[in-house]
């Protein structure tokens, strides 16, 4: 005999955990499937930055600072250590000055202007050579994106009572019945399928005609020496964004000042841009440093990692921070489905059976939001 529920997910990653949180708190009961036996996608891959000053303003901010609200319910659950650090925009160049103040002057997102000197003051990280000014922002959070799922998932699982079916993976659902690969069955009323980078598994056709597409990035971490904690004192330390930054998120490009960085890059670094490279760093309690990041789409994509990617990260971000140690301890890609002009991709394949994929690189962002957001119009 199936077992029922109201409500079934299929994929365990943030965007799952989002669906699950919002369902469950509503009194519904829920499952949710994911085929590892932990998350380990794009959801554990990225730098633990839940990013708001990307988005654009309007309705896509409102969800990232809506999504914030719910990590910060989480922290004060003790769910999971969540840092207010918020974010520093450096300008190591005149036209980068120039971008972050018009968008300071815009007023959409709270952001202020910094100086030389204030930058200094707030982040050791910061490369004093060549630095014009900054842009602080304080909405930014960050988790530690290798630990966040796990605990949020056992969280619904204790708190909620969500079932957690880790390790299992659904090859099926029709007419509302779920049948994994071990022949085991569910049913339930409503589906929400959170497959993530997986676009082929289930409803494959409906993913051939979507418009998503996936992207590769290439991360990498080092620690900060003992004597470098020491020196570091800010607590916590606020997210690092470079200039190459600007021309990577929405939120920027309605200035006028945009087109010049994006030219001046292009013109210069055209490497830069065919590999989507972007710098920035998030520095974590314990000394470690996550960098990034690189975004290859489609058939860009190789499993193999690429050496020259890696090198190109590390002499951008040598230009705007200081680290004393820069001995790479670990390297690692991650792959995330992402649509060309939505936030996320929805699609009702059946009564009650829905597609919600493809966050891009934002999953941590805008998940909680977007799935608050679903449940409110769904039910």
């Amino acid at each position: 005999m199936n077992r029922k529920y109201d409500v079934a997910i299929v994929g365990g990653g943030i965007v799952g955990l989002s669906h699950a949180w919002m369902a469950a708190k509503r009194g519904l009961s829920v499952a949710l499937f994911e085929r590892t036996h932990v998350a380990e996608g794009a959801s554990v891959r990225n730098f633990g930055m839940i990013w708001p000053i990307g988005q654009t303003a309007g309705h896509d901010l409102e969800i990232a600072l809506k999504s914030r609200e719910f990590w910060l319910q989480l922290k004060a659950d003790k769910v999971l250590e969540v840092e207010e650090c918020g974010s520093i925009h450096l300008a190591h160049h005149q036209d980068e000055l120039e971008l972050l103040n018009e968008f300071c002057k815009t007023g959409t997102h709270g952001s202020e202007m910094l100086t030389r000197e204030q930058v200094l003051a707030r982040s050791a990280m910061a490369n004093p050579k060549g630095l014009l000014g900054g842009m602080w922002s304080e909405t930014e959070l960050r988790v530690n994106p290798r630990v966040a799922s796990t605990r949020i998932a056992k969280w619904l699982s204790d708190k909620l009572s969500v079932d957690l079916f880790f390790g299992t993976t659904i090859h099926s659902i029709d007419n509302h019945v779920l049948m994994s690969t071990t022949d085991e069955s569910w049913i339930a009323d409503q589906v929400i399928v959170c497959s993530g980078s997986d676009l082929q598994t289930l409803f494959p056709s409906v993913f051939s005609t979507s418009g998503l597409r996936l992207c590769k990035l290439q991360m990498l971490k080092t620690k900060i020496s003992t004597g470098g904690l020491d020196a570091m004192k800010q607590s916590p330390a606020p997210h690092i964004a470079s200039g190459l930054t600007l021309r990577h998120y929405s939120s920027f490009q309605n200035c006028d000042s945009y087109s010049a960085v994006k030219q001046r890059i292009s013109g210069n670094t055209s490497e830069l841009d065919q590999f989507g490279i972007h710098v920035m760093a998030s520095h974590f309690q314990n000394g470690d440093v996550i960098l990034g990041d690189s975004h290859e789409y489609g058939d860009q994509i190789s499993p193999f990692d690429k050496v020259e990617i890696d090198e190109l990260i590390l002499r951008e971000l040598r230009k705007v921070i200081c680290l004393d140690d820069w001995n790479v301890i670990e390297r690692w890609n991650g792959i995330y489905a992402k649509h060309p002009s939505l936030l996320v991709f929805e699609e009702e394949v059946d009564a009650g059976v829905r597609i919600f994929v493809g966050p891009g690189g934002a999953g941590m962002t805008l998940s909680f939001g977007l799935a608050d957001r679903a449940w409110k119009q769904w039910n």
